[in-house]
């Protein structure tokens, strides 16, 4: 099995993509988790690749464990965040290999995948929310969509007053029978307003209901899943496996939701959708921005068995999330009859505009003369390749 040669990294403050290539001159794209990416990408040349160079292509999973290990003094969210930038560049590689899309290296194939309209907006009236996610839905065919309540981590203390009051049943409404109903709350209600308003939007035919109270809080959560008729999701914060076990092993939701780049990639996802799969909870993922987050998040719904009934797909515009502009070549997030397609093309099937690249912060490791398993490395910063 081919080993890795050449690690390298392009960033900015937001986006860091990650090239790996093997000593048989095979390569693979992936990417880091997204915001702080510039930190991020000195976390992945720091702690990860020294454990990476002169690894082993094939074993992934084993990999990004072994890194766990060697790196166990530092757990957290910047070392899954940075070993997401190997692990979806691996998964990348894997599938040019064998000529395959990622979705059929793990058990699915290529296809659609129904998406829900995800918008990100708090400042947003409850009219103008309502009158665009009722035209996007017209124009792209969505059949469900998601709207922010409460205000984030916000306490009780609505973005404003009576925001959540008025903006559940305008938009609710407007949208109509035929269109599945979410909301997301982010952290924003303490155990008792969660519940209240939980029976206000099984009032109003919504059925997903999203962060209700501080995520870190799982019993606070559980007391909201236990008291509400309808499905509580949560998890997308969550990286470490103990949490992952006792929310599953707690009942802590309805719905899990990991975040493959929060993750630290899409071997450790898999491990926690198999756990999930296992205590009969679905899996809808978190994918709030047009990244490679969402593209990996298509590829994870195409092949998982308890895969949800939704991709979130974010409607937010250059306008809001500026530094997702122009970062892959094409249109890899189409929507059509409210669906995206997994295309039947090697790895994730996209690629990475070179325009955008050119402009990155670029930082090269390599090995200065090949050996399996040595761990020396060159590092070659700001000169492009």
């Amino acid at each position: 099995m081919p080993h890795l040669a050449r690690l390298e990294t392009f960033h900015n403050e937001f986006v860091c993509f990650v090239r790996v290539t093997a000593d048989d001159g095979v390569f693979g794209w992936g990417q880091t988790s997204t915001y702080n990416a510039d930190i991020t990408a000195q976390v992945f040349h720091r702690q990860i690749v020294p454990w990476a160079l002169g690894a082993d292509c094939g074993d992934i999973a084993g990999l990004v464990h072994l890194i766990e290990r060697r790196e166990h003094k530092f757990p957290g969210s910047y070392r899954a965040r940075g070993l997401a930038g190997l692990d979806t560049a691996l998964w990348d590689m894997a599938g040019r290999r064998a000529g395959k899309p990622v979705a059929s290296l793990i058990g699915g194939g290529p296809g659609r995948i129904r998406a829900y309209a995800s918008s990100m907006k708090r400042g947003i009236t409850p009219k103008d929310e309502a009158e665009r996610l009722v035209r996007l839905c017209a124009e792209q065919g969505f059949t469900a969509a998601k709207w922010r309540i409460a205000a984030e981590c916000g306490g009780d203390v609505d973005e404003w007053p009576g925001r959540t009051e008025e903006i559940i049943p305008v938009v609710s409404r407007a949208l109509g029978d035929g269109i599945d109903k979410l909301v997301d709350a982010n952290s924003g209600f303490s155990v008792a307003r969660a519940i209240e308003v939980g029976a206000m939007l099984r009032d109003h035919g919504i059925a997903h209901y999203e962060e209700p109270v501080p995520y870190w809080d799982l019993e606070a959560t559980r007391a909201v899943t236990e008291a509400v008729s309808i499905d509580v999701t949560g998890g997308e914060q969550d990286w470490d496996m103990g949490t992952w076990a006792r929310m599953i092993e707690m009942r802590a939701v309805d719905i899990v939701q990991p975040d493959v780049m929060y993750m630290g990639g899409m071997a450790r996802t898999l491990q926690m959708a198999q756990m999930a799969h296992a205590a009969g909870l679905p899996c809808t993922p978190h994918s709030a921005n047009l990244s490679l987050v969402t593209i990996c998040s298509m590829h994870l719904l195409a092949a998982i068995p308890n895969a949800g009934k939704y991709l979130e797909l974010s409607i937010e515009e250059d306008d809001y999330y500026p530094w997702q502009r122009d970062l892959f070549l094409g249109q890899p997030f189409a929507v059509a009859d409210g669906h995206v397609t997994v295309p039947d093309l090697p790895g994730w099937g996209v690629q990475i505009n070179p325009d955008w690249l050119s402009n990155a912060v670029y930082t090269e490791a390599a090995l200065d003369s090949f050996k399996p398993s040595a761990y020396g490395a060159l590092y070659h910063k700001g000169a492009k390749p």
